[in-house]
């Protein structure tokens, strides 16, 4: 009989936003698979879960995965989680489920926090139909990419690291001219300090350069008219 994974959502910010599901799925597993042992050791501490952890992310993910892969034939149940949010929403995860696919391995994910949906709902912008692009490519294809994206009549959602943000906005303000059409951007999103400005690039542009940029950011785009 094989085994199953489990794909667990953890708080983007506030260790409230977990489900008690999730909770109970960390806790009865016989492994969970965490992009960084160590972030996700402070969640687990918090909620007195002593399930074994085992690090799986981005660099080790094609190394060990015959090696996750034959716990689960032999039957165990593995959880995976990731430093924030959904795993496979721009972390580790596809690799994996698709192998479990492959290989008959059962597959569930459970519902819970990822920061591009409350994102979308609190900008105001239209969401009942949108883009998510994740982050754009830091170097090649990214100007086309991006010019191609700002024809989209959906809204679009970006991710983006603090030290690209500025880049990200310049190339915005360049690509969009001096038209209305609005970008917001969310940052620490569930944390005590969150917050999301709507604004032109060039007005976000001049913010940001006054306020530098810190922890990640989703960056939305409001539908072309």
């Amino acid at each position: 009989m094989t085994g199953k994974l489990w794909l667990v959502p953890t708080p983007i910010g506030n260790l409230e936003d977990i489900t008690l599901r999730a909770l109970r799925v960390l806790k009865e597993v016989d492994l969970i698979l965490a992009e960084d042992t160590r972030t996700s050791g402070k969640l687990l501490k918090h909620y007195e879960i002593t399930t074994q952890m085992r690090a799986y992310h981005l660099n080790n993910e094609h190394a060990v995965l015959s090696s996750i892969m034959a716990l689960m034939q032999q039957g165990q149940e593995l959880a995976l989680i990731t430093d924030a949010g959904s795993p496979g929403i721009s972390d580790p995860g596809f690799l994996l489920v698709r192998e479990c696919w492959r290989e008959g391995v059962e597959v569930e994910a459970l519902p819970g926090a990822t920061a591009l949906i409350p994102a979308i709902t609190e900008s105001g912008f239209p969401c009942e139909r949108f883009v998510f692009e994740g982050f754009l490519p830091p170097k090649k294809g990214r100007q086309k990419r991006l010019q191609v994206l700002l024809q989209e009549e959906r809204t679009v959602i970006l991710y983006e690291s603090p030290h690209r943000l500025l880049r990200l906005l310049e190339e915005l303000s360049l690509y969009m001219g001096e038209n209305e059409r609005l970008i917001a951007v969310a940052h620490e999103l569930t944390k005590v300090y969150a917050f999301m400005k709507r604004a032109t690039p060039k007005e976000l542009l001049t913010y940001f350069t006054e306020h530098e940029p810190k922890g990640e950011f989703v960056v939305l785009i409001s539908p072309r008219d």
